[in-house]
């Protein structure tokens, strides 16, 4: 069978062996036509018909249908070559077996209709239509909201143009002006950097699996403009490009993506006028804030793919306890059968034809099981002071047991995602492919997905979930209960999934990817990273990135999640970050329970390494975190009332200096503490800018005052931290004293290692 698919699957980074390239070409631009067969086809043709006329082209056999990756706006696209998900990666859109063919189609007249298909000696597949397309000053409307007529001229006049073709609109641009001197931050998380003027920017929700580059799972499409005071919101879940003084220093061009096209659409831009913290507070209040999360949420956060029994995470808690580390969470990852997300593994229960959720009282634990009493199993991480987290997807994949009969109620009732054709979306991603994917603007369907999820709250008493993935829909050919096509929405599902658990279930949720709205659902964390100095800053930028666009209570997996363990020196500085980030947790990917063991427990970790360092100093910032946290929930709420993120960038509280753009990984954690991590290693002394006031060094006890850059020595069991001098009182005391509890020799090894 020959195949042709225009758009191909909906990747936004591959270019599919099988598609169109561009997908709606321009008016004298030369386009290329993608089919794929088996490998045994001899010849493909293409049969062209414009204008009565009909002909018959030759393919050129491409080779192996291999998808073309497209470069993130001229940077290499991110390798991955390590990690139990590498391969499902890796082999993303290959066509095993199959062989590529391609026609080269010359360019088309205004006002021209193409009609093709491909043929082979076998087989031919349906005709396509295709319109020529043309920038023109009308084809929709585009509705600016200014604050008022300063912010209103920043949108360049005559810069408004619509992409259109056989009358109907595929693209809208724009172009704002931008001044020297000015920086833009925001576009959700950001890994690539603190101000992302110079760059291209694409918001599309993507599951990148480690590397993020330029790609990201939390775009928006909202950003700041430091020193310009004002920001923008283009208000859409449609993909969004923007060119941010890259090709012309003064101008951000920004193009809006509106497959599959309308007839005289409508978007909305808002230009928000004030200081970064004005601008955020404007776009919040419309896109939505949360309520103050609970206190728990800032104690530290422990997590293993591995701890895959009931024994193993009690034994992992115990040991924390042992070596004297408080723990405020836990998450649990492997504790579902991985087919409903809903049952523990190993546990018996009668299936619900009929997908109904089940009772606590409906499941059968045997005690040689993994799960032998999950309640008694959370009934003493509560008592030992520990919340519990469950892991979930949004997807179902298997179809056998309650899995199968879940599938099915969501087919017959139509409670998943579906295609243009009415057929129900299987996911076209690495993760899970085939699995079907429940629609969350199905106000049935949320009722469904989160009242299965019910006991596990009320009758277990776990105290949230891990909302993982969210990524999973691509193509602009999906549709929506609500109406609304996978153009509109695809980017919106992560907000709309993590929505339903805290509207209907009232929990928290530890969510990786989002969209705008996604503030008003914390918590968040940054997805998958090695253990790489690079990876580290790279979280970091992507912390301060995610509160500049309303993110504010995000954490990272403390020196990267995946892969080879970091070394001692790696652990402990992302250790002393973490401390003063609003979220603080180590996770550890899956390793198939190979040895050496690579989970990124503060013990194995030190026993790994052979470092002496990694227990003494990972109890005295975890002890120091305890102590904060109420400043943290204090400065949380403040920080909900301000709009000043929690940890937030130095230019939301200086605007006149340029120096702080040469330090691009220090931060603000609330109002009164200015943090600067050592991200670099072999460092024994490390600079910081301090803004102007007066600072205290809460190690030393020492005041110095700013604006100023002072190097300070940075033994390994500190953090360069300094307090605002009219805080110091109530915080240097937090400092003193952390190692009070530790053994003697314990505190003579530490002193003779820094």
């Amino acid at each position: 069978m020959i195949r042709h698919r225009p758009a191909g699957r909906g990747h936004p980074y591959l270019i599919e062996p099988d598609q169109r390239v561009p997908l709606r070409p321009v008016v004298g631009q030369a386009f290329e036509l993608r089919a794929t067969t088996a490998g045994d086809v001899g010849r493909v043709q293409a049969e062209l018909e414009s204008n009565g006329e009909r002909r018959l082209v030759d393919a050129d056999r491409r080779g192996p249908a291999i998808p073309d990756v497209v470069s993130d706006y001229g940077v290499p696209a991110p390798r991955v070559v390590d990690g139990h998900l590498s391969d499902a990666v890796s082999r993303l859109g290959e066509q095993r077996g199959r062989i590529s063919w391609s026609v080269t189609a010359p360019a088309l007249e205004p006002e021209e209709r193409l009609r093709y298909r491909f043929l082979d000696e076998t087989s031919r597949t349906r005709w396509f239509d295709l319109d020529a397309c043309t920038w023109q000053p009308h084809g929709g409307s585009l509705h600016v909201i200014a604050d008022d007529d300063r912010v209103r001229s920043r949108l360049v006049p005559g810069s408004v143009g619509w992409l259109v073709g056989g009358g109907v609109a595929y693209r809208l641009r724009f172009t704002l002006r931008l001044e020297p001197g000015e920086r833009v931050v925001g576009f959700g998380e950001r890994f690539n950097g603190l101000d992302q003027r110079g760059k291209l920017v694409d918001v599309a929700v993507f599951d990148q699996y480690k590397g993020q580059g330029a790609r990201t799972y939390l775009p928006m499409p909202f950003a700041i403009v430091v020193g310009g005071d004002f920001g923008f919101h283009v208000d859409t879940g449609r993909r969004v490009r923007f060119d941010v003084g890259c090709t012309e220093t003064d101008r951000i061009h920004v193009e809006v993506d509106l497959e599959p096209g309308d007839t005289e659409p409508e978007l909305t831009v808002r230009l928000l006028g004030g200081a970064p913290a004005e601008v955020l507070d404007a776009f919040l209040t419309v896109t939505g804030r949360p309520d103050p999360p609970p206190e728990w949420i800032y104690r530290l956060w422990m997590s293993g793919n591995e701890w895959n029994s009931q024994a193993r995470v009690l034994e992992e808690v115990a040991r924390s306890a042992e070596e004297d580390i408080p723990v405020g969470a836990i998450v649990i990852e492997a504790w579902s059968d991985e087919e409903t997300f809903v049952a523990f593994n190993g546990a018996s229960y009668e299936v619900n034809p009929d997908g109904s959720p089940h009772r606590l009282a409906d499941f059968d634990f045997p005690e040689d099981g993994p799960w032998p009493d999950p309640k008694a199993m959370v009934d003493e991480l509560h008592a030992g002071g520990a919340k519990v987290l469950l892991w979930q997807i949004p997807l179902i994949h298997a179809n056998h047991g309650q899995a199968g009969a879940d599938r099915e109620t969501m087919i017959r009732r139509r409670y998943c995602v579906a295609r243009a054709d009415g057929k129900p979306y299987r996911n076209r991603g690495w993760w899970f492919p085939g699995a079907l994917l429940p629609d969350f603007t199905n106000a049935e369907a949320r009722r469904w997905w989160t009242e299965k999820r019910r006991y596990l709250l009320e009758e277990v008493g776990v105290d949230g979930f891990k909302t993982d993935g969210g990524e999973h829909a691509w193509g602009s050919d999906l549709r929506y209960a609500d109406g609304s096509n996978g153009g509109e929405t695809n980017n919106r599902y992560p907000v709309l999934y993590a929505g339903a658990y805290h509207e209907l279930l009232r929990t928290v949720t530890f969510s990786r990817a989002g969209f705008t709205g996604s503030s008003a659902y914390p918590c968040h964390w940054a997805g998958d990273e090695d253990s790489t100095w690079e990876a580290f800053t790279a979280s970091l930028t992507a912390g301060l990135t995610a509160g500049a666009s309303g993110i504010f209570f995000w954490g990272w997996d403390i020196a990267g999640f995946s892969g080879e363990i970091p070394d001692a020196e790696l652990y402990l500085r992302a250790t002393a970050a973490a401390c003063f980030c609003p979220i603080m947790q180590y996770h550890s990917e899956f390793n198939h329970h190979r040895s050496p063991s690579r989970d990124r427990t503060p013990w194995n970790v030190a026993e790994r390494t052979g470092d002496a360092r990694v227990l003494p100093v990972f109890r005295r910032f975890t002890q120091l975190r305890e102590r904060l946290v109420p400043y943290l929930a204090d400065q949380a709420r403040r920080s909900l009332e301000t709009a000043k993120p929690l940890m937030r960038a130095l230019c939301f509280e200086v605007d006149d200096d340029e120096r702080i753009w040469d330090f691009p990984h220090q931060w603000f954690l609330g109002d009164d503490l200015l943090v600067a991590p050592v991200t670099q290693d072999g460092v024994r002394r490390w600079p910081v800018y301090l803004p102007k006031g007066e600072w205290v060094d809460p190690w030393r006890n020492e005041t110095i005052v700013g604006p100023a850059v002072v190097e300070r020595d940075a033994p390994i069991d500190e953090v360069p931290v300094y307090i605002a001098a009219g805080r110091a009182a109530v915080l240097v005391p937090h400092f003193a004293d952390l190692d009070e509890r530790r053994p003697p020799s314990e505190k003579r090894t530490l002193m003779e290692v820094s």
